[in-house]
């Protein structure tokens, strides 16, 4: 009895801590590990293999972990598969934006518009959420912000309702593929799903949702986008190919992306898994990338790496002594054993929880509630999981603190003078994100159920 309430416990104070962002995050996640390690399998199980199992590094040493038809990974334990998966594809970004590509393609699209504003609102708003898809929306935010930025300084438009919009579009666009948003690939290498799985299911949804997202923004934000530059004025703006640091560098880069993609839409027919896909594009990134190899290095994110690693010790420490199954037992018996219920509460829920605490913890919680409320209500888990995914990328949109690209963005705009308090994001986005909350809660019932 003392494990699953030290579980628990445990579990409590990392979220607390992590919310009130006090201490970092990763030395978070890994102290809370090491407490799960010494005292839930330690001191209360005293089962050290369940400690070797949860640490899993004998996952990464088998075949399967790199070449697998298909099927369910491993739940229990460190995730390797999304950790090098993650490690891999920032390595690969860092290189594209070590050579210019995300400014340069801001520039060319702004260009191919004739930098009218409304016309720039629609097109940044495309390719955010297309971006998204593909790499991190912290990244494509970060360069989308700053070229937003520059372009309404020049254009003289107000540069914050795009920037909502395109933070928006970002977080959607993420839910619309496994590699797009952090839950996605635990929830797809957890699950077992891939590339196309999602593309096909939360892409639906996404696609059909970004279609109501763009007028609703385009409604309530017209207004603010009327821009008064003269034709005169474009000649201060800097050539597309300006951006460009390293012009061999950019075609190797984009060659590595275009490769990226490739490899991640055909990996059910490959049976090449996300850990090999990330470990490969690393590599090439890295070895193309000359003496420019460290600078690369130093950048990626290894906070994040970390954070993963300790969180999943600790989500593990709460599947091992059932806590997770109580949870999945009571979202059974609250909704009755009515399937639009239970979809209803996954969907909900995940939302309002995600947009006021960090998403991919939620999710990485959740992944084996569904996977316990799947066996003991008899549902389909796919059905479930889709609603997870969805609830948890959109429901982040909600609030300024939501998702890592909300932050990104709203910082950008202040360190720009123009501040986003939480009445004027709260105004503009949780609507947007109502309309996709309720299409998708439509279409899984409707399609699914």
């Amino acid at each position: 009895m003392a494990a699953p309430i030290v579980a628990t416990i445990i579990f409590v104070v990392m979220f607390i801590l992590v919310i009130t962002e006090k201490i970092e995050k990763h030395y978070v996640t890994l102290g809370c590990g090491l407490l799960t390690l010494i005292f839930v399998f330690g001191v209360c199980l005293r089962d050290f293999g369940a400690i070797w199992d949860t640490i899993n590094l004998e996952a990464i040493v088998t075949p399967g972990f790199w070449h697998a038809a298909s099927g369910e990974s491993e739940s229990g334990g460190i995730d390797w598969s999304t950790i090098l998966f993650l490690a891999g594809m920032m390595v690969m970004v860092e290189g594209m934006a070590r050579v210019g590509f995300f400014r340069w393609l801001c520039m060319r699209i702004a260009k191919l518009v004739r930098y009218k504003t409304v016309p720039i609102f629609f097109a940044f708003m495309c390719m955010s959420f297309v971006l998204a898809m593909f790499i991190d929306s912290i990244t494509v935010i970060l360069f989308l912000a700053s070229i937003t930025i520059e372009l309404a300084r020049l254009l003289k438009f107000k540069p914050v309702p795009m920037i909502l919009a395109e933070i928006f579009c970002a977080n959607l666009g993420g839910s619309a593929t496994m590699c797009g948003d952090p839950p996605n690939i635990i929830i797809g290498t957890q699950l077992g799903y891939t590339f196309t799985d999602f593309i096909t299911n939360t892409g639906v949804i996404a696609m059909i949702s970004f279609v109501f997202v763009m007028g609703y923004f385009y409604l309530v934000m017209r207004k603010d986008l009327a821009g008064s530059a003269s034709e005169s004025d474009f000649a201060a703006l800097p050539s597309p190919e300006s951006a460009i640091t390293d012009k061999p560098g950019f075609i190797i880069n984009t060659i590595i992306f275009l490769a990226a993609v490739v490899l991640l839409v055909t990996h059910a027919s490959t049976h090449l898994t996300v850990a090999f896909i990330g470990v490969a594009i690393a590599i090439v990134s890295l070895l193309t990338s000359g003496k420019h190899m460290l600078e690369i290095l130093k950048k990626v994110d290894y906070k994040t790496l970390l954070f993963f690693t300790g969180l999943f010790v600790v989500v593990s420490g709460l599947e091992q002594t059932g806590v997770l199954e109580i949870i999945a037992k009571f979202i059974q018996d609250i909704s009755g054993g009515n399937i639009y219920l239970m979809v209803g509460i996954i969907i909900w829920i995940s939302a309002v929880a995600s947009a006021f605490i960090d998403n991919i913890p939620f999710a990485a919680t959740m992944v084996p509630v569904v996977k316990a409320l799947a066996a003991a209500s008899g549902m389909n888990i796919d059905v479930l999981a889709w609603s997870l995914a969805m609830g948890t990328d959109v429901g982040g949109s909600a609030t300024p603190i939501g998702a890592s690209a909300n932050v990104v963005g709203t910082s950008a705009a202040a360190k720009a003078g123009h501040p986003i308090g939480w009445g004027t994001y709260c105004k503009k986005m949780v609507p947007a994100t109502l309309i996709v909350l309720v299409i998708t809660t439509i279409y899984i019932c409707a399609v699914y159920l």
